[in-house]
């Protein structure tokens, strides 16, 4: 049995195949490696197999996204990169993901893919997307053991040689903090299911929150007479009542509950979903190789992509500009230049980048989008903030026409009306709220839409967006400013929202 903290990743040991920078574009994902193409392969087509078995689990197939709406995943060269590009706080972080509307983000270090049980970057990558397909498929608050055992006992998957996948395998990954006396603070189902209880309780280092959640959903979804009760658990927490409220109504004495989850861990054997490869279609993949300008600029569009602070950015542009200047005309390396001038507050000559990007190639999405960035902040301080703004805004209209469903221009469009002060006319409002139907991770994006919802008395609506925000289990500062804006609501139902501002003040709601 594997003995490891949650996401203690190993890098896969390169073979003996030819490695490249390739992308690897499919339905879904866009997966960039420094790997070789049968293994490139391999990683999509498991992804989009493990994204048909969500979906084939819990029955709601998501639209396909438009192809910058894909999650993007990049393979980095081992865990260690993966901490340093994750920045504070990564001692236990292996892998990441980063929501974002038109951006979404996986960072991993080089995974294995053969079939059986799979390595840690793997399954947390798969971790990290079931919580992207769940919140892309239900607006449903779901309490943080919930969602967090749910991600556990989907990522805990295996991919057969004959096409098939295995969802809800044991959490080999888990097994010290749940087996091992001392190796991680013990966690009872009281904890689980009474948050603000637990809360109260001293904690030092790490503790068995993940494993406990996974085995009490794995226990929950087999056992014939408990499965019912979930259903009756998350139909009381969406009528108002607490987690312990639910949980006593639903499953009973805590107790009782704790004693069957001991037998339960110690079974030899335990249950798991076996998909036939018939029940998984998916599309196909295509693979290419990157030109010698986009290999060379991977390393400056990573570390863009992940987000950079200002210090980091006018180191970054040096790279970028020295990588420009030996591939000139390459509309990829320009783009990624064009970013890295935003970044590092340089707006002129990341209008220049981008212009020279689509000149070559007027594909270039993310030329539009770091050119339309540029235009915006130029907006704020021109003499004719109305034209500026228009013109900003003509950016991502071009992008709209080639990408009907990137969600940025719908959210620029909404932006130009609020950053000049004034109201967002119904067509502005109109694509708010398309932006999040196309997004709906982007917890940012949702809150936003739930204030003017807000503002507009659409009450039980902006309730529904503000579920996901408040309840997300790392939503930080965002989370908590959306559970005081319920708070304000439970209080004052004819709340306008107008002083929304005096709530969230002092919180860091970025994502």
């Amino acid at each position: 049995m594997r003995l490891a903290f949650w996401l203690a990743l190993v890098a896969l040991v390169p073979g003996t195949a030819k490695a490249e920078w390739l992308q690897a574009s499919s339905a879904h994902f866009v997966v960039y490696a420094n790997d070789s193409q049968a293994d490139i392969r391999k990683i999509s087509g498991q992804l989009e197999r493990y994204h048909a078995a969500l979906a084939s689990i819990v029955s709601v197939q998501l639209s396909t996204p438009s192809p910058s709406n894909r999650v993007t995943v990049y393979v980095v060269s081992g865990e260690a990169e993966v901490r340093k590009l994750y920045g504070e706080g990564s001692k236990y972080i292996g892998a990441f993901y980063l929501p974002r509307a038109g951006g979404s983000l996986a960072i991993v270090p080089r995974v294995t893919t053969g079939s059986g049980d799979l390595e840690f970057s793997m399954i947390a990558l798969l971790h990290e997307y079931a919580h992207h397909y769940m919140i892309s498929a239900s607006s449903f608050p779901m309490p943080r053991w919930y969602s967090e055992g749910g991600a556990e006992f989907f990522a805990s998957a295996s991919f057969r040689a004959d096409g098939g996948v295995d969802i809800g395998k044991p959490a080999v990954h888990r097994a010290a903090e749940l087996l091992i006396p001392g190796f991680a603070r013990d966690v009872k189902v009281a904890d689980l299911l009474d948050p603000p209880a637990a809360s109260a309780k001293p904690r030092a280092g790490y503790d068995a929150f993940y494993g406990k959640s996974w085995l009490l959903f794995h226990y929950l979804t087999f056992n014939l007479t408990r499965a019912p009760q979930v259903t009756r658990y998350l139909q009381l927490m969406a009528q108002g009542k607490s987690s312990r409220e639910a949980g006593l109504s639903a499953f009973g004495d805590f107790a009782q509950l704790e004693r069957e989850l001991d037998s339960y861990l110690n079974r030899s054997r335990m249950m798991m979903l076996k998909l036939p490869a018939s029940m998984l279609t998916i599309g196909p993949v295509e693979v290419r190789r990157l030109s010698p300008g986009e290999a060379a600029i991977m390393p400056v569009r990573i570390r863009s992509r992940r987000g950079v602070d200002e210090k980091q950015a006018k180191t970054l542009l040096v790279e970028a500009r020295a990588v420009a200047a030996r591939f000139p005309d390459d509309p990829a390396v320009q783009a990624a230049l064009a970013e890295a001038e935003y970044d590092a507050g340089n707006d002129k000559e990341a209008i220049v980048a981008a212009d020279a990007a689509l000149a070559k190639d007027p594909s270039q999405v993310n030329a539009y989008v770091q050119k339309g960035y540029a235009m915006f902040r130029m907006a704020a301080h021109a003499p004719d903030e109305a034209a500026a703004y228009a013109k900003a805004r003509a950016v991502f209209v071009a992008l709209n026409r080639r990408e009907s469903d990137h969600p940025l221009p719908l959210i620029y469009n909404y932006r130009s009306f609020v950053e000049q002060g004034k109201e967002p006319n119904a067509l502005a409002l109109q694509g708010l709220a398309r932006a999040v139907e196309v997004a709906p991770f982007d917890l940012g994006l949702r809150m936003t839409l739930a204030v003017e919802q807000i503002k507009h008395h659409q009450i039980a609506e902006a309730r529904r967006s503000l579920g996901p925000v408040a309840y997300n289990p790392h939503g930080g500062g965002l989370a908590e400013a959306a559970q005081r804006v319920l708070a304000r609501l439970d209080a004052d139902p004819k709340w306008d929202g107008r002083d929304v501002a005096s709530l969230t003040a002092g919180l860091d709601t970025s994502e």
